[in-house]
């Protein structure tokens, strides 16, 4: 895991060259992490899930390198047995977004050639499976180049679940937020290995109810120091 300092960001829409923001993205708003934290430096894998569950419910499962992928078709839901299993837990939504930037205000963080991130769609397979190099399947974690923090995947290969409900962003400054405070939604970040570039942005949201599965769909821990 990778300690990621306290801070300040603004929360919200950053377009790219091909995709503007939707309204889930705005209002941009300053957000303060009053405390540090640290995330894993990958998205769980197989091997790791099964460690701890017993079983694997991975879609792609069976190839040579299935251990290192990302595990998926885990539902937020029960995701929670894992976290009481190894004290962990998931990253509230403004420390996802913080630690994908880690500095960068662009809509893609940075990369090799791109130390304070870009904004165009072309440069996203430097940092990213998605559905035009993926051949339709998740790869090992940490194939492509990592952001500031030393992060990988944090843009494609599978979504990430984090921990608040989904509910619009409110105004006004504020600190440590975790989102609405009941809904029936959870959110997803990050974009997966059968996504446009749109939702790789730093800023893209999207939304499940806690019970579903699906292959694109992971998730990475957290803890407080």
């Amino acid at each position: 895991m990778l300690l990621v300092p306290r801070g300040t960001f603004n929360m919200g829409c950053s377009w790219s060259n091909q995709y503007g923001c939707t309204s889930d993205e705005t209002p941009v708003h300053q957000v303060t992490l009053t405390n540090a934290y640290y995330t894993g430096r990958y998205e769980v894998t197989q091997a790791q899930w099964q460690a701890k569950m017993g079983s694997n419910p991975s879609s792609f499962q069976g190839y040579g390198d299935s251990p290192s992928r990302p595990v998926e078709r885990v539902s937020w839901n029960m995701i929670q047995s894992f976290i009481s299993a190894t004290g962990l837990r998931l990253l509230t939504e403004a420390e996802w977004e913080y630690a994908y930037r880690a500095g960068t205000t662009t809509a893609f963080h940075s990369m090799p050639g791109y130390p304070n991130g870009t904004n165009d769609d072309n440069q996203t397979a430097i940092i990213a499976w998605r559905d035009n190099n993926s051949g339709s399947q998740t790869h090992a974690v940490g194939g492509k180049a990592a952001n500031a923090l030393g992060l990988h995947d944090m843009a494609g290969n599978v979504w990430e679940w984090v921990h608040d409900w989904f509910g619009g962003y409110l105004f006004g400054a504020q600190s440590n937020p975790t989102g609405s405070i009941s809904g029936s939604y959870r959110v997803i970040r990050g974009g997966a290995w059968n996504g446009s570039s749109g939702s790789l942005r730093s800023s893209y949201r999207y939304y499940l109810t806690p019970d579903i599965m699906y292959g694109g769909i992971g998730f990475r821990v957290a803890r407080t120091p």
